[in-house]
This record gives structure tokens, sequence and C-alpha cells, in this order.
């Protein structure tokens, strides 16, 4: 038996980033670092708006993981590698 589809039952790739609108997200980006955050907007691009957000930026030696804090970010969709979502 073959399903048909229609326009507003088709989903694309970037509906799965809507279900995550307002919940925590992991962001892992280009040079080694990751973002984590509430997600409370995005385009298609994949441009990222972050609240309560948590920048890590790892380092290849021994030395600590730098972590900043923020109220609010904007993340640039070129440097997305991953969006994941985490629980808080």
């Amino acid at each position: 038996m073959s399903t048909i589809r229609t326009e507003s039952q088709q989903q694309e790739p970037l509906d799965l980033i809507r279900f995550q609108l307002d919940e925590f997200v992991l962001v892992k980006l280009r040079g080694a670092r990751e973002m984590k955050g509430r997600l409370q907007g995005y385009d298609s691009h994949c441009n990222m708006v972050l609240s309560e957000a948590e920048e890590y930026i790892y380092s290849a030696g021994d030395e600590e993981t730098v972590v900043k804090k923020t109220e609010m970010v904007f993340v640039r969709g070129d440097s997305v590698i991953l969006i994941s979502p985490i629980s808080e």
C-alpha cells in the first residue's frame, strides 16, 4: 500500500529544529567549540539565537576548557556542525 503525502505533510530537515524552540540544545561548532543554550530562533541558514548560553572552548593540550556564559548570543549558521537536544 503506497502513501500519498500532501505538501503540508512533507517534512524538511529544519522542521526537526522547530520542535526544539524554547528548549535547550547543544550546538557543535567549527574550531573545537560548543554552545549550550535555550533556542529562541533560527533561520534557513541555521543562524540561531540562544538564551542562557554557555560557550565551551576546547584546546588541544592539557589546558582547561574555557567556559563563557552570556544571556543571549547569535550563532552564525556557517560555523554550525551539529544541533542536538539536551536535557538541562
